[in-house]
């Protein structure tokens, strides 16, 4: 008997220690430091290297080896997610979650850290909440005056590379991508191991797919409009390198970092628990969970902030109701609630 428990738990924590929750309401005004620009930094930093990597890797050796032009766009993705991971693999081993922890140390003294015993998840027991209880929860930050859990970029990175590695088949559509998440927030992502559907998650994830197709931008923008599909460029682009052939004795192309990125183009209110409401396996779970919230906030209400729903749903259009819980969706409600 001892021998089987000891299996099961091991089995649950290895599908659940990639599944982090955050605390987006005990103490959420401490996090007041806006750490956009430190972020940015970090990430333009990392995507450099990786295209550095990629051009030392492919340009000069295969160039010289194959005398022909050569831009690997497979390579390419490959060194762009082992820099942003700061990983040996771009695919092996908990990419996201890892992530998280290295923004927990990179952001230390602006992100907000809450205890498991002082949130509003104390009360959920192994079987409510079993990944919960194995580990820390994530840190909340301020990005572009948004309260967001650091497990939202583990997310939009990793589960965004995900989508967007599901698409790049000839089968694979947006729409399927979108499905995965769901299947994933109610199986080990979620209600399987956390006992939490994040759709904050959710958001996250199709941000992701958007900055992953944003990189060479062979698709437009899906929730963008035509005049920003229209001045829209990609991260990287493949160039002519004279340097390269010359010492190649052949045409070589290599890639460029045009840099850029800017999480801000692609964070809102949807990033937030407090805004994009979760939902709960059980309502016993649900009632645990409500019950610390309001006793932090006696006039709690889910969106916190109402227009940030009502922004949200504007800027996803037809892939609101894929992204965005149903009290984030009809935000006006709650609007009008307050009048």
């Amino acid at each position: 008997m001892y021998r089987l428990m000891s299996c099961l738990v091991t089995c649950l924590y290895g599908v659940s220690v990639n599944a982090a929750e955050v605390d987006s309401y005990t103490g959420r005004e401490v996090a007041s430091v806006d750490v956009t620009s430190s972020l940015n930094a970090l990430i333009n930093d990392r995507l450099a290297q990786g295209v550095a990597n990629a051009n030392d890797r492919d340009a000069s050796l295969l160039a010289r080896l194959n005398g022909k032009p050569y831009c690997d766009e497979t390579r390419l993705y490959d060194e762009l997610r082992k820099a942003l991971f700061q990983s040996h693999t771009a695919s092996l081993g908990l990419k996201g979650f890892n992530l998280d922890l290295q923004l927990r140390q990179a952001l230390a003294g602006r992100s907000h850290a809450v205890p498991l015993e002082r949130s509003i998840y104390r009360d959920l027991g192994y079987l409510d909440a079993f990944s919960v209880n194995f580990k820390k929860l994530s840190e909340l930050v301020r990005v572009k005056g948004r309260y967001v859990g650091l497990d939202k970029f583990g997310h939009f990175f990793a589960q965004g590379w995900q989508y967007f590695e599901l698409t790049s088949s000839e089968e694979g559509t947006l729409n399927q991508a979108l499905n995965l998440g769901w299947k994933q927030e109610q199986g080990r992502y979620g209600y399987l191991t956390t006992g939490i559907f994040s759709y904050a998650d959710l958001a996250a994830n199709f941000n992701g797919w958007r900055f992953w197709n944003r990189v060479l931008l062979h698709n437009r923008d899906p929730i963008g409009g035509f005049f920003d599909n229209l001045f829209l460029r990609p991260y990287v682009s493949c160039e002519f390198s004279v340097i390269d052939s010359v010492r190649a004795g052949a045409l070589v192309y290599h890639w460029r970092y045009r840099g850029g990125f800017d999480i801000s183009d692609f964070i809102d209110g949807a990033w937030d628990e407090a805004n994009n409401c979760n939902s709960y396996r059980t309502p016993e779970i649900r009632e645990k969970v409500v019950e610390r919230i309001v006793q932090i906030r006696p006039d709690y209400a889910c969106p916190l902030e109402p227009s940030a729903c009502i922004e949200a749903r504007q800027k996803y259009g037809r892939y609101t109701s894929q992204v965005l819980h149903q009290d984030c969706q009809f935000a006006e409600l709650w609007t009008e609630g307050k009048k």
